[in-house]
């Protein structure tokens, strides 16, 4: 595959790899540099790739986005104990429009997951992420999103695309790939009631920044079932980032958003993770040391995954059948990993997505709470959505 619209990782980038210890992550990365191209991707299991296209921005008034400092601080850092191969191949300059950057960044994407490798997106603007999405339109006819964001950024669908609104044309418009969408860590004050009824309405999941600190490990479930993870910096409290990053006095801590990013690699189904929003700025070292951590946490976590049973070997899991009012809930317990899944029933006399009874992710708790006579809001959403 030709990644002609690809650039080189700056020279600058390649000169300080250099001067780092011969165990560093870049003395182990295939680089995209001037002198020697595309790197093979045979064997290679992750690629990065920055997208320098943020005209879409609100907020834009013609910065340009450098991730020089976001490359030099990862090559620093030191690889766990890692079995994956990983890829940089440099960067998506802007195009002459945005849809010619959103075409480049579908082509490679596509390319990339097609050949089982996962694309780590550094951005620009958040609304790269729906040129991520459509990069599924050939892969898969159904699509999870779990998006990491303080909003919602659903906007109004019939007005042009921008960084605040981004979901509203994920929504609307055809092909219609979107099984499901879940927020993690929204703030109530920066989104109105009318998109948080909305969000509710269509059976989306949301998940408030108090209900996800309170317990991180409430994140596993959602990125169990995701195909794209999303994360906004914005989402990311103002103390932990450097001066044009920060955005609210709350949001996630550093070693929160680590351990969603990690949840995120964990999964069996992401495919393609992306960070978004980063805004540079001269004293910039707490923001590039993040994104270079959270980068780091993802890949261990994809170094952790571990594939569960497909529940057909009744030795490999454990079925629990819960009578809660009229409707009896299946759980599995998986007896490799301990993950938990709920079944949702295939309803045969309706028009809905699946085609027979489907697994979804859930908690020990959410067993628990339906042995005390509460059914899973997740159950719930993901049966109502069925509905139709």
């Amino acid at each position: 595959m030709n990644f002609n619209f690809l650039t080189p990782v700056s020279d600058a980038v390649l000169a300080h790899n250099e001067l780092i210890a011969q165990q560093a992550l870049g003395k182990k990365i295939k680089v995209h540099s001037r002198q020697n191209g595309v790197p093979d991707l045979e064997n290679v299991q992750m690629a990065i790739i920055g997208v320098q296209e943020n005209r879409n921005d609100v907020n834009f008034i013609g910065a340009h986005v450098n991730f020089d400092p976001i490359r030099k601080t990862l090559y620093t850092l030191f690889p766990g104990n890692w079995h994956t191969t990983l890829a940089d191949l440099g960067d998506i300059e802007p195009g002459e429009t945005v849809e010619d950057t959103y075409f480049a960044i579908r082509t490679a994407i596509s390319v990339l997951v097609e050949k089982n490798i996962i694309p780590i997106i550094i951005g620009g603007s958040q609304d790269l992420t729906y040129a991520n999405y459509r990069a599924y339109d050939s892969l898969m006819p159904m699509v999870n999103v779990v998006s990491v964001d303080s909003n919602f950024d659903l906007g109004d669908a019939n007005l042009p695309i921008k960084n605040n609104s981004y979901v509203g044309k994920v929504i609307v418009e055809e092909p219609y790939n979107l099984f499901n969408y879940s927020t993690i860590g929204y703030q109530t004050y920066f989104n109105s009631q009318e998109e948080i009824d909305l969000i509710e309405k269509l059976y989306f999941e949301a998940y408030r920044l108090g209900e996800i600190s309170g317990d991180i490990s409430r994140v596993e479930p959602l990125m169990r079932d995701a195909h794209i993870v999303s994360v906004d910096l914005k989402s990311v409290r103002a103390s932990e980032v450097s001066e044009n990053q920060k955005y609210s006095p709350n949001g996630f801590s550093g070693k929160e958003i680590c351990a969603i990013s990690r949840y995120a690699g964990i999964s069996n189904k992401v495919s393609s993770f992306g960070i978004y929003e980063y805004q540079g700025s001269k004293n910039d070292s707490s923001t590039s040391m993040l994104i270079a951590q959270m980068i780091w946490y993802f890949i261990e976590g994809v170094n952790c995954r571990v594939k569960d049973d497909d529940f057909h070997n009744e030795n490999h899991y454990q079925k629990y059948n819960v009578l809660v009012e009229d409707d009896e809930l299946i759980f599995y317990k998986s007896l490799k990993t301990g993950r938990w899944w709920i079944e949702i029933p295939f309803l045969p006399n309706v028009n809905n997505k699946l085609k027979k009874h489907t697994l979804l992710p859930c908690m020990h708790s959410d067993y628990v709470h339906a042995t005390q006579g509460e059914i899973p809001e997740r159950w719930y959403k993901a049966y109502r959505k069925n509905s139709f």
